[in-house]
């Protein structure tokens, strides 16, 4: 049990390191450039810097091809990231002392790249690691730390800023850095369960391609792929106009951002930490369908807000709902995810699903804009999120396909499904 606390501990303060880069893009960046007088239409560039956790699949497979063995296989990997890492942070803080905006948004870029490739050798770090009955806790340590990482990026560092200011802040998340870092050289990597004894866990390009192939040629591939590309896009539909929805009800964005910001954010935590309990008591496919429904109501009543009025604690209990059940099928839509990967390319194949899961939901935005502006679809809040409602209902009915497709073989199955 002290063993599995431990990994998972490890776990969670790995992703939390990941999660501070992009929180502060994410949030703090804007603010900052704003403050420095950057223009709007320039703002809108911004999220460029993030363009390695899109691309991050295109590397992949030289995580599970390249690694010593008396390094450890993944921890070949994330050390030289976790210091590249602490280093750009130690260069932006130079740089914001300096007001040099140039290098600043060049070294958030090389932040975002370390990271990002960090990443994959944690996840593939995950998949040798965790049994198929620990899935869920230990996603539940994924998404907890990755969260908790940009909440501290941005917004409780950014918090302190006013105090310790800009170039405070990046050495704040050096020293974070640095401290997992220092916590990482010491840890001994196991081998993957599968090369334990028999068989090398280094693959050479022939053999890593072949096995890429064989996993995503599978039956019931397209199903999978369309499940995890699509089981967000209601959601983030919705998600996207609920806070201008607020505004235009009423809300100052003092309320909004305690109660979607603060508040929703730890009912998201908390729901991540029930998906891990649950995912690890039901058969995986179960657990998704049972959050994935219980989605609904949340996502019924921002609807129902739109029809029936607004009071503070109708959005309050809507808010905090859909933030739980949000946090929760995350967490079991990650486990499951990782059940149905390939362990001998962990790294590559389940950074490849990651990227289906972000792509998917990737158009949302645009096209809940598009539909809820007056000048092209009207459709206005409500049936936008009448919209969410139905696709997120329809998501689930691709449930069906996935239960008639088992894993391959050379795919590691849930711990019951």
């Amino acid at each position: 049990m002290r063993r599995v606390s431990s990994r998972l501990w490890l776990l969670c303060a790995l992703y939390f390191v990941q999660g501070l880069p992009f929180g502060f893009q994410v949030t703090a960046l804007p603010v900052y450039l704003r403050s420095r007088g950057v223009s709007l239409a320039a703002l809108g560039f911004a999220g460029a810097l993030s363009l390695p956790w899109m691309l991050k699949a295109l590397w992949a497979p030289l995580v599970d091809r390249y690694g010593s063995a008396r390094v450890g296989r993944r921890r070949s990997w994330i050390l030289p990231m976790q210091a590249g890492l602490a280093l750009a942070c130690a260069g932006a803080a130079f740089a914001a002392g300096r007001d040099s905006m140039p290098l600043l948004l060049g070294l958030i870029f090389v932040m975002n790249l370390f990271a990002a490739t960090q990443d994959i050798a944690v996840d593939g770090f995950a998949v040798d690691l965790l049994r198929p009955d620990e899935l869920g806790p230990g996603n539940t340590a994924q998404v907890v730390g990755y969260k908790l990482g940009m909440l501290t990026g941005g917004g409780l560092l950014v918090w302190a800023s006013s105090r310790i200011g800009w170039s405070g802040l990046f050495l704040a998340m050096a020293a974070l850095c640095l401290a997992v870092f220092t916590v990482v050289l010491f840890v001994r990597e196991p081998p993957p369960r599968e090369a334990e004894g028999h068989e090398s866990p280094k693959l050479d390009w022939p053999a890593l391609w072949a096995r890429i192939r064989t996993a995503l040629t599978v039956p019931g591939t397209g199903w999978l792929l369309l499940f995890i590309g699509t089981y967000k896009l209601g959601e983030t539909m919705s998600d996207v106009l609920y806070k201008p929805f607020l505004v235009d009800a009423g809300y100052t964005p003092a309320q909004i951002g305690l109660w979607v910001g603060t508040w929703g954010t730890a009912a998201s935590l908390l729901g991540s930490a029930c998906g891990g309990l649950l995912a690890a008591r039901l058969p995986l496919l179960r657990a998704v369908a049972l959050t994935g429904a219980l989605r609904l109501l949340p996502l019924a009543g921002r609807w129902l807000l739109t029809r029936a009025g607004v009071s503070d604690a109708g959005v309050l209990g809507v808010t905090l709902t859909e933030e739980f059940f949000g946090g929760a099928l995350t967490t079991v839509m990650f486990a499951f995810m990782m059940s149905r990967t390939d362990r001998r390319i962990g790294a590559t194949h389940f950074t490849l699903l990651a990227s289906v899961e972000v792509a998917g939901k990737a158009p949302a935005g645009p096209l809940a804009g598009m539909l809820a502006d007056p000048r092209y679809g009207n459709l206005g809040y409500a049936n936008v999120f009448l919209l969410g409602v139905a696709l997120s209902a329809a998501f689930l009915a691709l449930l069906a396909p996935l239960r008639r497709h088992a894993p391959a073989p050379t795919v590691a199955r849930p711990a019951s499904s």
